[in-house]
């Protein structure tokens, strides 16, 4: 069992001097117990993550900078800085960057589960992975990507 340590993570660091890069998207891991993992993500204009379900994780996003447009079970949404995001376990849910300007917020998951894994996976796919081997090792990682269309 991994047990939190006290102690404050720097704004401009994360644990270990992690940096994932995430189909174009930059990950910085802060804080990871068996019960909760917290990441800072970096969306460029123009990038997203294509509807999913986590099947065993409630997700959590508050926006620090920028507008997300979301669409979650089905209906769009979007966030601004400030903004609390709860995406349930078993929600399908996709979020876009539709702007024209890079986002920032705080991401995070309830349990842990095997997110952490899954990052190192795709971290560093290249400029253009082959969607199907991306799905693949989501779906190996209890993230299941939903068919294009599909949104519920």
């Amino acid at each position: 069992m991994t047990e939190m340590s006290p102690g404050i993570v720097q704004s401009h660091t994360g644990m270990d001097a992690i940096e994932w890069n995430i189909l174009g998207q930059t990950y910085v891991p802060k804080a990871k117990t068996d019960d909760c993992f917290s990441w800072h993500a970096t969306l460029p204009p123009g990038t997203f993550v294509p509807p999913h379900i986590h099947p065993d994780q409630d997700e959590y996003l508050y926006i620090l900078e920028g507008r997300f447009d979301f669409l979650l079970n089905g209906v769009e949404a979007f966030g601004e800085p400030g903004d609390l995001i709860k995406l349930p376990k078993g929600i399908p849910h996709g979020i876009f960057n539709k702007s024209d300007q890079a986002i920032k917020t705080l991401f995070w998951v309830t349990p842990t589960g095997p997110l952490y894994e899954l990052f190192w996976a795709l971290h560093n796919l290249g400029p253009e992975p082959d969607p199907a081997e991306v799905v693949a090792i989501s779906a190996a990682h209890s993230v299941d990507f939903l068919p294009p269309g599909k949104s519920k």
